[in-house]
């Protein structure tokens, strides 16, 4: 089994691309081993000193790591343990997992439609590329509530991408929407 590796925009996160389908029309952001029990996947990468967060593509794997492991000594444990998974069959999930709930008023989801399918037509794509997705949280008084997940969280360029990015494109498209934020995790 050969699995690819990219750089992404955080210096601290590593795109793992295995050639098969990792986790399909979903993603899962992992921020610390205990959010990851439900994930034999995750787990397993925890279990490796130095990872921090574990995020799951339909077609990925990103791995963000501490300071105090360099990727040279980190990288060939990941894709060991990613092979070792792989080549064993086992489930990437071991259930589904909490429902995303969005805070959004039933008078503003026609505008919250027009929001989401920029997000998956426009944004989403180009944000998993460099391995991380962004989710909708809600939207309220024309301010949307996004949370950035995998290589994206944290990344030391997520504010701009959020204020200068995916705002001015939101707002371009949506004249309603006057501000973007970040969700808590």
């Amino acid at each position: 089994m050969f699995i690819e590796t990219e750089s992404t925009p955080n210096p601290a996160t590593l795109k793992f691309l295995p050639g098969r389908e990792v986790l399909p029309g979903r993603t899962a952001d992992f921020a610390d081993a205990d959010a990851a029990l439900i994930s034999p996947l995750a787990n397993n990468l925890f279990g490796l000193a130095g990872v921090q967060r574990v995020f799951l593509g339909n077609d990925f794997i990103t791995v963000t790591k501490s300071d105090a492991i360099a990727w040279q000594a980190l990288k060939p444990l990941v894709l060991g343990a990613l092979v070792e998974h792989f080549v064993a069959g086992l489930p990437v999930m071991s259930e589904a997992g909490a429902a995303v709930v969005e805070d959004v008023l039933p008078e503003d989801q026609e505008i919250v439609d027009q929001i989401k399918d920029l997000l998956e037509t426009r944004i989403r794509p180009a944000v998993a590329g460099d391995g991380g997705d962004i989710i909708f949280r809600g939207y309220r008084d024309g301010v949307v509530s996004l949370q950035m997940q995998g290589s994206c969280s944290g990344c030391p360029s997520s504010t701009a991408t959020l204020k200068h990015g995916i705002e001015n494109l939101l707002k371009h498209y949506i004249p309603e929407v006057q501000s973007v934020t970040q969700a808590a995790a």
